[in-house]
């Protein structure tokens, strides 16, 4: 017989792992109520057209796509913001704004399998669409900084930058949206040198690659002293200029709201996905050198897919990257699990009796496992032991004729005869 392994990139969540991401999850969740997100559930199969749009070619070249038996093309979602603004352009259309909307669910991207990164993953997905002020944008990074906070994470930082800066540079040198994406896609994966050379070889001027050279050095914690020198940097190109002071007033507003975010600005930051018009971010910590989180301002996307002009701003964080951070962290995270009481037939004569007693325990919410593989008693409370159980219930002949069961306490090795009918109430009482 062969030995089957999960398919490369994919992988298997033992219990442990599967109760952390649902913790995680939990928290999303959690945060998502708190800022009146709702949530919606959208189709892990969608148009290859629709998640191919603006997704930009590192996520268009690795998506999983195929032809369906309809001979439609189709792909597995690479991300869920295209997926939300087809609802946002369709079925919601008419919806008062501004909209908030969750979602959370598994993606999957043909990447080269590493630590942290893998061809299925899991994300939650925050978007705030119609409202083109700065307070959505601070609203996204507060609930980001909330989650990670709230799952018990340490030492989160944020990147954070500004596409309209970069694209305002471009846009007035008179490059074309395709070569735009091109420099984008290189300086988002660090490549700088290739993206200059592009931006010379498209024709911009000197002082335009001049310009771009030096928004690629620009970087660092003090946050208004940043921001003044791109403000000097942009002097000369109105729409960058714009941009600049639009981040300057999101982080304003972040600084205000009294939530201490440790924040570093960077001129030179891109992320992949086109459809990108304003502020970006992501989330590290110190541990790992991949995002945990990232997000950002599109305006445009929405209206794209044959919506109202809408302007949106969202973020996805990474619910198994999260996992992984604590896992290096290794953060005390409690996961309170009750463990189930153990009921044991004494004889085989008495499953019926033990599985009636089961199910009235379990319709009075106690978490119960019972002994099905009819092991004698000593052989079923070893395992009950190895397995961590607080508490057996041992159904027998002569206590049943009685009306009731031997109740033991693994932990203090002590038993008592309790009635049937005072069981549930008893163990209640023990366990919490």
């Amino acid at each position: 017989m062969s030995a089957f392994k999960p398919i490369r990139g994919m992988r298997d969540f033992l219990p442990e792992e599967a109760r952390l991401m649902r913790f995680i999850e939990g928290k999303a969740r959690e945060t998502a109520s708190l800022y009146g997100y709702k949530e919606i559930i959208t189709p892990v199969v969608e148009s290859y057209e629709l998640v191919a749009a603006k997704a930009g070619e590192e996520v268009r070249l690795r998506m999983y796509a195929f032809e369906d038996l309809g001979g439609r093309k189709v792909a597995l979602r690479p991300e869920f913001t295209a997926s939300v603004a087809r609802l946002v352009a369709t079925t919601l259309r008419n919806e008062p704004k501004p909209l908030r909307l969750f979602c959370v669910g598994s993606l999957y991207r043909y990447d080269e399998p590493q630590k942290g990164r893998f061809r299925e993953f899991w994300q939650s997905n925050f978007e705030l669409m119609g409202s083109d002020k700065p307070e959505a944008d601070a609203e996204i990074l507060l609930l980001t900084n909330r989650l990670m906070k709230s799952v018990g994470l340490k030492n989160i930082t944020f990147k954070v930058g500004h596409v309209g800066v970069l694209r305002g540079v471009l846009s007035r040198e008179k490059l074309a949206e395709e070569v735009q994406n091109q420099i984008m896609q290189r300086m988002d994966k660090k490549l700088y040198e290739e993206a200059l050379k592009i931006v010379q070889n498209a024709g911009a001027s000197e002082r335009g690659v001049r310009t771009l050279q030096s928004l690629i050095g620009l970087k660092g914690e003090d946050t208004v002293k940043v921001l003044e020198e791109m403000k000097r940097t942009v002097k000369d190109y109105a729409e960058a200029a714009e941009a600049v002071e639009n981040l300057g007033e999101i982080l304003g507003l972040v600084a205000q709201a009294g939530e201490k975010l440790d924040i570093t600005v960077d001129a030179g930051f891109a992320r992949g996905l086109e459809y990108y018009t304003g502020m970006i971010f992501e989330v590290y910590v110190p541990e790992l050198d991949i995002a945990l989180a990232g997000g950002g301002r599109y305006n445009r996307l929405v209206e794209l897919f044959g919506g109202e002009p809408t302007p949106a701003v969202g973020v996805a964080h990474g619910i198994d990257r999260i996992m992984l951070a604590l896992q290096e962290q290794k953060a005390k995270v409690n996961l309170k699990e009750t463990q189930p009481v153990i009921v044991i037939p004494v004889s085989g004569n008495l499953n019926a009796e033990a599985l009636k007693i089961a199910e009235m325990l379990r319709a009075e919410n106690v978490p119960v496992e019972l002994e099905v593989m009819r092991r004698k008693v000593s052989k079923a409370l070893e395992d009950a032991d190895r397995k961590g159980a607080s508490h057996v219930v041992i159904v027998g002949e002569k206590e049943l004729k009685e009306g009731a069961v031997v109740l033991k306490d693994m932990q203090k090795k002590e038993q008592t005869t309790v009635k049937i009918g005072e069981l549930a109430k008893t163990l209640k009482t023990q366990i919490s």
